[in-house]
């Protein structure tokens, strides 16, 4: 339904790149975030709607790989700045009921969210948003809820990890595993307030099965076998306590 292409890579080509990515999305009517046509576009808060509940979508990115953006041209990729990012969600309250914020951010190969990620994820939550979504480090990061100075309580994944990547297969296991997150979405109304809860987190962990950079398969991890990798059902299990570690009760999808 919606693509997020603020990363350290999104100016690895240039503008020009870019612009043909954009021009993709946009010949499939796929909306985009965290890279624009120009400071208009950018300031075009994304919005979708479902089951009455409107749903906004902001992105981030740390960096670019040391690739300056354009003074003149900032909305070519939304870099991570508070005061910008405090700007977006105050407009995007405005414009519904739920605010999804995805960060580029955190350390690659790092199985565990650091300080700097928790804190900025705790500005963004305390900003408004409800659901917040990792991705950078090549690997898992666990899932958690954090209780936001506003009262609510926002769901966050530190790290979606690699879903579809070609990274060596003597580096370990860990950096062909990542999974698919979700959850549901409650509006409740009392007068002229209402409340959003993030409930029931799911999540599907996933292995990329490859051989000599062929074949490629992105495979549910619960239905991998020794055949796939050596030990599957421990890689598995240790993959669900990793995820759950601060939220117990999270569920794994296995059907």
């Amino acid at each position: 339904d919606i693509v997020t292409i603020a990363n350290n890579h999104t100016l690895d080509r240039g503008e020009k790149a870019v612009m043909n990515a954009l021009d993709h999305w946009d010949s499939i009517n796929i909306p985009y975030v965290g890279a624009y046509r120009s400071a208009e576009d950018r300031n075009e808060i994304r919005t979708l709607d479902k089951n009455e509940i409107t749903f906004s979508f902001l992105a981030y990115t740390y960096g670019t790989n040391g690739i300056p953006v354009p003074k003149e041209k900032p909305y070519l990729v939304n870099l991570i700045d508070k005061e910008q990012i405090k700007k977006d969600i105050e407009e995007a309250r405005e414009k519904s009921d739920v605010i999804v914020v995805s960060l580029h951010f955190g350390i690659e190969y790092e199985r565990m969210p650091n300080d700097e990620q928790k804190d900025l994820v705790q500005f963004v939550a305390d900003e408004g948003a409800h659901l917040i979504i990792g991705h950078h480090p090549h690997v898992l990061q666990p899932v958690d809820y954090v209780k936001s100075k506003k009262g609510h309580e926002a769901f966050v994944i530190y790290s979606l990890g690699n879903f579809l990547a070609a990274q060596e297969a003597q580096h370990d296991h860990y950096r062909r595993t990542g999974g698919i997150v979700q959850v549901d979405v409650e509006k409740s109304q009392t007068g002229d307030e209402s409340t959003i809860r993030i409930l029931s987190p799911s999540f599907l962990p996933t292995y990329i099965h490859f051989q000599n950079w062929k074949n490629y398969r992105v495979l549910p991890m619960y239905q991998i076998t020794d055949k796939e990798l050596s030990n599957a059902k421990k890689h598995y299990n240790e993959a669900k306590e990793h995820m759950s570690q601060f939220v117990p009760d999270l569920q794994f999808i296995e059907q």
